[in-house]
């Protein structure tokens, strides 16, 4: 009888590394995870160090394998999936040249207004995505403003990238990016999963310094001795390309049909439709167009920059009797807040949340800034946080209604729910109510790292499909959330006074924005 094969897939996140090993069946073994360490240098950067991910990278593999007592030759494969936004370089042996300059970091912002009035238009065509806090603006940043480190980069690599590459001991002529990263690129034809030399030409950027662009399932690369000293494994073990994280995550969540929704309720609040074409939002400039793992789909996805990030803003600023309450109960202390806003009837009592505290990004606007409206005597503190968890649903009422327009085939009715987010059944049910689709939880949280180590399984041979395997292992919780009509007409009033405070909201924010940059008064 043959023994059975065992895969790691690793997560490469904002706040930690997350590795984890599944059997042939799907079933988590072990799991394990690593903090990450970000540092912000100067305001409005942020950094975290290349090395740092293989670190992470190595301590959490040789968790799980100590954690599991699974022999490490049983490890058919290996996979790293990780953050999407933001880019590093390596100079011709492998060695950073750079920081990661994180998708949080903002300091390329100038260059997305660069971006924007030379080919606006042209980038989102060919890439899928408008100009924003992505690669192409932080690769201009780097070569007009750091020239002399430009020059040394050889290839620009995302951290998943740099890991599996250091893994397996590449030169940088052999750097890769897989496609479901290169709608943020800035540079790329996303359609045909190439780069585009007409972007290249037009913001001057070498071609030469772009890695190759692979799928996710190619084998990049086997285990070098030193790596597999470092993390507990055997050389020569194969290193599957992988996939960004979001698209890891909806493969592991089973996002894999055309007509299907996904909520990503996490750091980011993130919502998407699975599509068969690919459809560039050039009317409204939401959305963006990302290849899916599985070739012939594509997701349209917006999100909220720190929408979730909101509620833990909120919870550590405003909450320290709930904060106190759950450590005496035991619990988190988004259950205690959660409980008391179910008493606080929808709507708030006429309390608007605007949740971009991080400006917006879908559609791009910096001058586009977090407010509450319409708060009176009246409100109490659960007022205020059940009008940050609608906010987020009227947020998400302004894409559904464009994704329906970009694809008008699929029928949308379901929405499946991911994320820490997803475990709060009040927000759920606001978020069913506003959009009027049922609401269903996935079963199980390790998604990006079952996403990957299903690309894992598939690059060497143990799974034959990816779609349907993806199926097999995800399910969703019974019974669904059902939307409440009456609310859901209710919530319509809602959802539309707050597309007319988002539409006001930029002169005098780009004012006050002004303001707050003039010199402050000489108390002398």
């Amino acid at each position: 009888m043959a023994k059975k094969s065992y895969l790691i897939g690793i997560d490469l996140g904002t706040t930690g590394t997350k590795a984890a090993i599944f059997d042939e069946e799907g079933n988590l073994i072990a799991d394990a995870y690593k903090e990450s360490r970000l540092s912000y240098p100067k305001p409005g950067w942020v950094e975290q160090e290349l090395d740092d991910f293989y670190r992470s990278a190595c301590q959490t593999i040789k968790e799980v394998i100590e954690k599991s007592k699974i022999s490490p030759p049983r490890i058919a494969a290996i996979t790293f999936d990780g953050q999407m936004g933001g880019i590093g370089g390596v100079d011709e042996h492998w060695r950073p040249v750079t920081r990661y300059d994180s998708w949080l970091d903002t300091r390329c912002e100038p260059y997305i207004d660069l971006m924007k009035r030379e080919a606006e238009d042209l980038v989102l065509r060919k890439t899928g995505a408008a100009p924003s806090y992505n690669h192409g603006p932080r690769i201009l940043w780097w070569k007009n403003e750091a020239p002399e480190i430009f020059r040394k980069i050889h290839k620009f690599v995302m951290p998943a990238g740099y890991v599996a590459g250091k893994m397996a001991n590449l030169k940088g002529e052999e750097a890769f990016i897989d496609y479901t990263y290169i709608n943020f690129s800035g540079f790329s034809s996303t359609e045909d999963g190439s780069w585009s030399e007409e972007l290249c030409q037009i913001f001057d950027v070498p071609l030469d310094k772009l890695p190759r662009i692979v799928s996710p399932w190619e084998i990049i690369g086997k285990l070098s001795s030193q790596a597999a000293r470092d993390c507990g494994l055997i050389p020569g073990t194969p290193i599957a390309a992988g996939a960004g994280d979001q698209m890891a995550g909806f493969l592991g969540a089973g996002l894999v049909e055309e007509g299907e929704l996904i909520d990503v309720a996490g750091t980011a609040s993130c919502f998407a439709g699975c599509i068969s074409n690919f459809t560039p939002d050039l009317k409204t400039k939401t959305f963006l167009c990302f290849r899916s793992v599985i070739p012939g789909l594509w997701y349209l996805l917006a999100y909220i920059n720190g929408g979730g990030q909101c509620l833990r803003w909120f919870r550590d600023q405003f909450a320290q009797t709930e904060k106190k309450e759950a450590k005496q109960r035991g619990i988190d202390a988004y259950r205690v807040l959660n409980k008391k806003a179910e008493r606080i009837p929808p709507g708030s009592e006429g309390l608007i949340f605007i949740p971009h505290l991080g400006g917006r990004v879908c559609p791009y606007n910096p001058y586009v800034k977090g407010s509450w409206f319409g708060f009176s005597w009246k409100h109490t503190k659960s007022h205020f946080y059940r009008a940050i968890l609608e906010g987020i649903a009227y947020e998400y009422a302004y894409y559904l209604a464009i994704l329906k327009e970009l694809s008008p085939d699929p029928s949308f009715q379901k929405v499946r729910v991911i994320g820490g987010g997803a475990r709060s059944p009040l927000w759920n049910q606001i978020k069913a109510d506003v959009l009027n689709l049922s609401y269903l939880r996935v079963s199980r949280e390790e998604l990006a790292v079952l996403g990957s180590a299903i690309i894992a399984g598939y690059a060497v041979g143990l799974f034959s499909d990816l779609s349907s395997t993806s199926k097999k292992f995800t399910s969703t919780t019974t019974p669904s959330i059902a939307p409440s009509l009456s609310r859901h007409d209710y919530y319509q009033n809602f959802s539309k006074l707050y597309l007319k405070l988002l539409s006001s909201q930029e002169d005098p924010s780009r004012e006050l924005t002004r303001i707050c940059r003039l010199p402050l008064p000489d108390e002398g």
